[in-house]
């Protein structure tokens, strides 16, 4: 977990004014082990600071993205609904359940190999890999097994 602090000194890194927003908003992310969308980034800056509005989180959250403080995702195909992350939870994917519709963090290094053999074939340099995976958890699995039997 970030101290005050350390926020200060990223949102001055980036070239901006610390605003108490901005700081509760990054601290939120921070601190949250949850996939956030902007209403619920809302509902918990809202309990701290109650004179929020949801127009300054939407307007903060694109702030932060454009500082590189935090990453806005998308878990699904149709990209209907926007979650937020800090970029210090480092470099991650996505499981989306399509049965319960429950979230799984996926980490492995088979991206990066394939970024590193995409570059090594084709001279590019990779920013940034957005991939999303989508299926069935192994609890919905269980329960369709079951169902059918």
């Amino acid at each position: 977990m970030e101290g005050k602090n350390s926020l200060e000194s990223q949102l001055r890194a980036a070239g901006r004014r610390m605003t108490p927003q901005r700081i509760l908003i990054l601290s939120i992310l921070d601190e949250t082990g949850d996939h956030l969308d902007a209403e619920e980034v809302y509902r918990r800056a809202k309990k701290l600071n109650s004179n929020l509005n949801i127009a300054t989180v939407y307007r903060t959250l694109g702030i932060l993205k454009e500082m590189d403080l935090i990453e806005q995702r998308y878990f699904a195909r149709d990209h209907s609904i926007e979650y937020y992350e800090s970029v210090n939870k480092g470099e991650h994917y996505h499981f989306t359940c399509l049965g319960c519709r429950k979230i799984i963090e996926v980490e492995t290094p088979k991206i990066l190999q394939v970024q590193q053999e995409f570059s090594a074939l084709t001279g590019a340099k990779f920013t940034h890999a957005c991939v999303c995976f989508e299926g069935y958890c192994a609890s919905c699995v269980d329960e369709e097994e079951n169902l059918t039997l």
